[in-house]
C-alpha cells in the first residue's frame, strides 16, 4: 500500500483553475507540468532534486535585490507566524497586501517599475503587529519601509545622478560611486580577450582602507549557506542524470559555486550549450545582469525544463536554418557570422521557477550570454509552453481584454483573434533561439562597452530580428507561418503594445525604465516617427503620402494603425542595421541617445488615457506564478514515485518557502 507524504494531491483536470489570486497590479497563477506522467522514476528523481536546488536560492534574490529585503520579510512572516491580534478589517486586509507584494516582488521595491512601494495601512499599525510579533528594531524596520525618501529605487535608472549611488541593489557597499567601479573594471580587465570571462557577474564590490574589492559570492561567502544547500541538491541530481553530458556540466557547475572561478563558469556553459539529447534540463545560478544599474552583476535564478519533443518541430525547423537567416539579415556583413555554430532551439515545459524567475518568470529564455561561447560553441534557446498556456487560458477567464479596448476596429481585432497566439510564439522562437544568438561583436569591442544600455539594446536587437524574419516568405516556406497575412497580427499587436498597452504597468508621471518595455517602447516609437509621411498610397485621386503608423481618435480614444506593412518591416530592417552596428562596435552614445530619445519618455496625456481605459477593464497589467509541488511517493520508507500537486495558494506558499528554504 502506498502512503503520500501529502494529502489532497491528486487535484481533478477539469477542476483546476489556473488564476487562483489578484491583489494591487498583480494575478497570481498556477501552471501544470505537462508531461510529468510520461518520465520515468529516475527522470523525475532528477526533476525532482533539481527543483529543490533552484528553491535553496531564493535568499540570494532577497539579499541582492537590497540588503535589507530579508529583514523586511523576515518580520512579515514573524507577523503571520506569531502575531495573535485580530486577522480582519481593513488595516489587516492592507497589511495583507503589502506583504503579498513583498513576497511577489522579492522586496520592497516593484519588480518592474523598481520604484520602493509602500503599505497602505498606517506605520503606527505596522509597528504594533511588528512589536505584538516580537519583532526586533522596529524602529529601524517602520523607517525603512515608510521613508519614502530612503531606498527609493531598486536599479536607478536616473542618468543624470550617479546610477551605483542612486540604486539600492545590493551589489554595491555604501557610498561607491559609478567612477570607481567602472575604474576597476577598466584595470582588471583583459584587452583583446578573445575568450572574456564575464567580470563582476557574481560578485559585490567592496572598499576596505580605501581600496576597491570584490567579494565572490561561491560557498565561502555570505551567501554560501544557500550556495552549501544548492550544491547539495545538484549533487544528489546528479546520480539520476540521464547521461554522462549532463553529470559532467552539473560537476563543472557545482565547481563554479565553490569556488567562484568565471572560467569555470565558462566551462560551464560550454558543456551545457553542448548537451542535446536528455529530455530534462536546467537554468541555475547568476545569469541576468538587468538588475545591475552598470548591467555587470547577475542576479541568481533557476528554471528546470522538460522539453515537448512533439511540441519542438517549429523551434527546430527555425533553428536547422539559423545560417540562411544569419546570411540574409539586413546588417552590415561585417557584423554577421560567418559560420552559426550549435543553435538548438526546444519547448519546454517548466517544472519548477527560483530565484529571479519566481513568481515572475519569462516565458523564453536564449543562454548562454557570453558573446564569445555563442560564437564558438552556440546558445540553446527555449519556449517555456506550460506558461504561455497559462496566461492563455487565465486570460480566458476574463469577460474583457486589452485587444478590444487598444485596437482600432473588427479587422484589426479579427485578424488578432486568427494569427496572434501563434504569431507570438513564433516571434518568442525568432527572438530566444536566433535573436540573441545573431551577429557579432568585432575583435576590439570590449566585453561591456554599452553598459547601462546594454540589456535594452539587447532584448531591441533581439525582438528586431523576430520582427524582420516573421514576415519573410521563409516562414511560410517552411510551413511555419500558414501564409503571409499572419504577420500582420504580430506587427499591428507590436506597435499597440509598444506606444501604448504596455504603459498601463507604469505609474502616472513616471519614466519607462524596464529593459524589455523600454526595448519595445524604443523600437515602436522609432518606427512611427520614422514612418511619418514615409509611405504611400494611390487610388483614383491620385498618390500621397501616408505616415506608416497613424494616430488616430475615435470616440474621444486614441489608436495607433499599422497603414503599409511593408514599409514598417523596412523601418525594422533599418534599425536592426543600426542596433547590431551599435552592439558589434561598443557604440555606447549612439547606444545612450536611442534609448533615452525613443525608450524612456512617456507622453502624459497619452499615459493618463491609457491608465483611464485600462482601469476600467478591471484588469491586472502583471502575473506570476506559484510552483506545483513534487512530492515523493513511499512505499514503506522507500521513494516509490513523486506526484505532482497543485493545492498552494500564494500566500500559504510564500510562508512556506520562508520556513523550509531558510538558508540566509
Amino acid at each position: 500500500m502506498m502512503v503520500m507524504t501529502a494529502v489532497g494531491c491528486a487535484q481533478k483536470t477539469q477542476d483546476f483553475k489556473y488564476l487562483i489570486d489578484e491583489f494591487a497590479d498583480i494575478k497570481i497563477m498556477r501552471y501544470r507540468i505537462e508531461g510529468w506522467d510520461s518520465l520515468s522514476f529516475q527522470q523525475k528523481q532528477y526533476v525532482y532534486h533539481l527543483a529543490e536546488a533552484a528553491k535553496w536560492g531564493r535568499d540570494i534574490i532577497w539579499d541582492q535585490h537590497c540588503k535589507y529585503a530579508l529583514p523586511v520579510r523576515y518580520a512579515l512572516e514573524n507577523v503571520f507566524e506569531n502575531y495573535k491580534g485580530a486577522r480582519s478589517g481593513a488595516d489587516w486586509d492592507l497589511f495583507v497586501v503589502y506583504a503579498k507584494r513583498v513576497f511577489f516582488s522579492n522586496g520592497f521595491h516593484h519588480h518592474y517599475a523598481q520604484d520602493k512601494f509602500f503599505p497602505g495601512c498606517s506605520s503606527d499599525y505596522m509597528a504594533g503587529l511588528f512589536k505584538e510579533s516580537g519583532v526586533e528594531n522596529v524602529d529601524e524596520l517602520i523607517n525603512i519601509i515608510y521613508n519614502p525618501d530612503y531606498l527609493k529605487q531598486r536599479r536607478c535608472t536616473d542618468s543624470s545622478q550617479d546610477l551605483v549611488l542612486g540604486s539600492s541593489v545590493n551589489f554595491y557597499d555604501g557610498g561607491i560611486t559609478r567612477a570607481e567601479v567602472d575604474a576597476y573594471y577598466a584595470k582588471i580587465a583583459r584587452k583583446n580577450d578573445p575568450k572574456p570571462v564575464s567580470y563582476g557577474l557574481n560578485t559585490r564590490i567592496v572598499k576596505r582602507d580605501g581600496k576597491i574589492y570584490e567579494e565572490v559570492w561561491n560557498i565561502e561567502s555570505v551567501y554560501g549557506p544557500a550556495i552549501e544547500k544548492i550544491i547539495d541538491e545538484l549533487s544528489k541530481a546528479a546520480q539520476y542524470a540521464e547521461n554522462d553530458a549532463q553529470k559532467e556540466y552539473l560537476a563543472l557547475l557545482i565547481d563554479y559555486y565553490k569556488t567562484g572561478d568565471l572560467k569555470t563558469w565558462d566551462d560551464f556553459n560550454v558543456a551545457w550549450v553542448s548537451e542535446k539529447e536528455g529530455a530534462i534540463d536546467l537554468i541555475n545560478g547568476f545569469v541576468e545582469d538587468y538588475e545591475d544599474p552598470l548591467g555587470r552583476k547577475a542576479t541568481w535564478e533557476s528554471i528546470v525544463e522538460i522539453k515537448d519533443f512533439a511540441a519542438s518541430s517549429r523551434a527546430n525547423m527555425i533553428s536547422d536554418n539559423a545560417q540562411w537567416f544569419e546570411d540574409n539579415s539586413p546588417v552590415d556583413s561585417r557584423f554577421k557570422k560567418k559560420k552559426v555554430k550549435g543553435v538548438t532551439a526546444a519547448v519546454v515545459n517548466a517544472a519548477a521557477l527560483g530565484g529571479d524567475c519566481y513568481p515572475s518568470t519569462p516565458i523564453g529564455v536564449n543562454l548562454p550570454n557570453a558573446d564569445w561561447i555563442r560564437k564558438e560553441y552556440g546558445s540553446k534557446s527555449v519556449t517555456i509552453s506550460n506558461i504561455t498556456k497559462a496566461y492563455s487560458l487565465a486570460a480566458e477567464e476574463s469577460p474583457k481584454s486589452t485587444l478590444n479596448e487598444f485596437a482600432y476596429d473588427e479587422q484589426e481585432i479579427a485578424l488578432a483573434k486568427q494569427y496572434l497566439t501563434l504569431t507570438g510564439d513564433i516571434h518568442t522562437d525568432l527572438h530566444e533561439c536566433l535573436g540573441h544568438g545573431s551577429g557579432q561583436l568585432l575583435p576590439t569591442t570590449p566585453t561591456g562597452a554599452l553598459g547601462e544600455y546594454s540589456s535594452t539594446l539587447e532584448e531591441a536587437r533581439a525582438d528586431l530580428f523576430g520582427l524582420y524574419y516573421i514576415a519573410d516568405e521563409k516562414m511560410v516556406e517552411l510551413g511555419i507561418l500558414p501564409d503571409m497575412e499572419a504577420y500582420k497580427a504580430q506587427y499591428a499587436n507590436y506597435i499597440r503594445n509598444g506606444l501604448m498597452v504596455q504603459f498601463s504597468r507604469v505609474e502616472l508621471g513616471r519614466s519607462n525604465t524596464e529593459a524589455h518595455m523600454q526595448n519595445r517602447q524604443l523600437i515602436a516609437q522609432w518606427c512611427y516617427e520614422k514612418g511619418l509621411g514615409a509611405a504611400h498610397v494611390c487610388d483614383e485621386e491620385g498618390c500621397r503620402a501616408i505616415d506608416v503608423i497613424e494616430k488616430k481618435v475615435k470616440d474621444g480614444k486614441t489608436y495607433f494603425v499599422v497603414n503599409d506593412f511593408e514599409a514598417l518591416r523596412d523601418l525594422f530592417a533599418q534599425l536592426l542595421a543600426e542596433v547590431q552596428r551599435i552592439k558589434s562596435e561598443g557604440d555606447y552614445q549612439a547606444c545612450k541617445e536611442l534609448v533615452e530619445n525613443y525608450g524612456v519618455k512617456i507622453d502624459p496625456v497619452l499615459h493618463k488615457e491609457i491608465l483611464d481605459r485600462y482601469a476600467a477593464l478591471g484588469l491586472k497589467p502583471y502575473g506570476g506564478f506559484i510552483n506545483p509541488e513534487i512530492v515523493p511517493v513511499y512505499e514503506g520508507e522507500q521513494i516509490v514515485d513523486y506526484m505532482v500537486c497543485y493545492e498552494e495558494d500564494f500566500l500559504g506558499q510564500s510562508l512556506r518557502y520562508g520556513k523550509d528554504y531558510k538558508a540566509l
